[in-house]
């Protein structure tokens, strides 16, 4: 019985896109042009990574024809709405996404990962979880430290006593260029954990950076002076 909405969301092009069934086709395609740049098979070199970015691409590419096409989209309405559950859960669907983003995650395919867990907020705004696993996913990707950012911000508004939320934002600011949020953030993550050798290690790579005049320079000096 539980299995229903499960296909449901497995096949659905406007899932694969995420994006909802009232966006219009112009918005379809700008959707599909920044997924598609950010998985493009061409961006990844190992092998298994490159054959599930192929894999993500042709759905992408199957779902944009489908929703720019009017008939096909209709069909394709008519086919979810066929199948669709009395009743959805938002939480219970949220939870859905998470486990296939999960899934896409530890598999490799990163920017299928952000697409799920970003589908999983989107239904359910009060899983801190989900947030933090949308800033692990961003991290891994090219361009999506921002994304990573306000993922990992809104995870530790839900959840501002978690250590390791904590520890990985500081990750996040340190790839931003941001070292002095990225510390504060260590050392209350720090404060949970004393003896984190992760946190303890990034720390050390921030901390460094301060020159005799007090000066905090970023990884790239394009924010200048601090003080």
């Amino acid at each position: 019985m539980g299995g229903a909405p499960l296909e449901v969301s497995l096949t659905s092009y406007y899932d694969v896109l995420g994006v909802s069934r009232d966006t219009s086709e112009s918005e379809v395609r700008v959707r599909f042009r920044l997924l598609a740049r950010e998985g493009h098979p061409d961006r990844f070199r190992e092998a298994a990574e490159k054959k599930a970015a192929e894999e993500r691409f042709q759905l992408l590419t199957e779902a944009v024809n489908v929703l720019t096409n009017p008939a096909r989209r209709k069909a394709h309405d008519l086919e979810l709405d066929k199948n669709r559950p009395i009743s959805q859960d938002p939480a219970a669907l949220a939870r859905i996404y998470l486990a296939k983003g999960v899934k896409a995650y530890r598999e490799g395919n990163f920017p299928d990962a952000i697409t799920q867990f970003d589908l999983a907020v989107k239904h359910w705004d009060k899983d801190a979880k989900a947030f933090h696993y949308l800033a692990l996913a961003c991290m891994k990707v090219v361009g999506q430290v921002r994304r990573g950012v306000d993922a990992i911000e809104a995870a530790i508004k839900l959840d501002g006593n978690n250590a390791l939320f904590h520890r990985d934002a500081g990750k996040l600011f340190i790839q931003a260029g941001l070292n002095s949020k990225a510390e504060r953030h260590l050392e209350q993550a720090l404060s949970w954990l004393p003896e984190d050798a992760e946190t303890l290690k990034l720390l050390q790579e921030v901390r460094p950076k301060k020159g005799t005049s007090g000066e905090r320079k970023t990884p790239s000096g394009i924010f200048g002076r601090k003080g």
